[in-house]
């Protein structure tokens, strides 16, 4: 579904941090171009 897809992924501190979802994205075939971890409030 993500096959040789650009990616750019903000994960959540209190949520799903970065990492993780950078992880998943990976195994869908994407490629991640950035990636971080943020605290909103």
């Amino acid at each position: 579904m993500l096959n040789a897809k650009k990616v750019v992924i903000l994960g959540d501190r209190d949520g799903v941090p970065g990492p993780a979802i950078e992880e998943c994205v990976k195994t869908a075939g994407a490629e991640v171009v950035f990636s971080t971890t943020e605290c909103f409030v």
